[in-house]
């Protein structure tokens, strides 16, 4: 039977979704970040699939969604869209502490993945967390300077002035370098990451990723089997039933190695 609990740690609400029987137990673990403007019971399939093959969920609420809603408003929340992404990847860390001080995982079995937003957390996640195991980006971009300069393109496009000039656009741009995996793709260091992406989407565009993953392959000589691509020429920003399946069989795959080890136990 799979368990679904509400939990806190810190200012962090979250779902823990696990097998029953193993709930309090040590298990390979994914932190599954929702998309903007969602909340953590928008992945709650994605956490189902994943527990059924062994591996405790965490869906965590991000600041201004879900539990944490402050009562923003849709333009307000659109403008604090980097805070949101930004605070993310430092809660992270207060999530892996949680994680192992309560005996759940271990520092070097926990997974991160998102859809959209979450997606880009994680390859922030990624740029400054080396313990994280594995990881899957449904709809990301690591690129956060090139998206950050994309949606500001978008905006002007559609009429909008920004209470901005150039000097405070390039100053906020330069910020997100910090977080910017596609700077140092060397920080992957081989671990395990997917990417999915939809070849019509219109809210995150496909060919950052698609850069990224080519750029990351000379980096994978010697495990390509590390590194995986999907793109769906059909779909939009939505993630198919295809890749869904893609995002629980690649963390099967790649934090299985406890896994078994954990069934074992049982």
């Amino acid at each position: 039977m799979i368990q679904v609990t509400k939990g806190t740690t810190g200012a962090v609400s979250f779902l823990h979704i696990s097998e029953a029987t193993a709930a309090h137990r040590p298990k390979p673990t994914v932190i599954f970040f929702h998309g903007f403007k969602s909340a953590k019971e928008n992945n709650l399939h994605y956490a189902y699939l994943l527990a059924e093959k062994g591996i405790r969920v965490i869906l965590p609420d991000c600041i201004h969604h879900g539990d944490r809603d402050s009562g923003l408003s849709s333009i307000q929340l659109t403008q604090s869209f980097w805070e949101v992404v930004i605070q993310s990847i430092h809660e992270l860390e207060i999530l892996k502490e949680y994680l192992v001080d309560q005996g759940l995982s271990q520092e070097k079995e926990i997974g991160v993945a998102g859809t959209s937003m979450g997606a880009i957390i994680t390859f922030g996640a990624l740029k400054k967390y080396p313990w994280i195991k594995a990881a899957v980006s449904l709809m990301g971009c690591p690129s956060y300077q090139v998206f950050g300069k994309w949606k500001i393109d978008q905006v002007l496009e559609m009429g909008f002035t920004l209470p901005f000039d150039e000097g405070q656009i390039k100053q906020y741009l330069d910020k997100l370098a910090a977080y910017d995996l596609s700077l140092e793709p060397e920080k992957m260091n081989g671990r395990p990451l997917l990417c999915w992406h939809g070849s019509q989407d219109q809210e995150v565009p496909v060919e950052p990723v698609i850069g990224f993953v080519k750029t990351l392959r000379g980096y994978y000589k010697n495990n390509p089997q590390n590194i995986g691509l999907i793109i769906d020429e059909q779909a939009d920003h939505k993630v198919s039933r295809k890749g869904v399946l893609a995002t629980v069989d690649w963390f099967a795959t790649h934090m299985g190695s406890n896994i078994e080890s954990q069934l074992q136990k049982k």
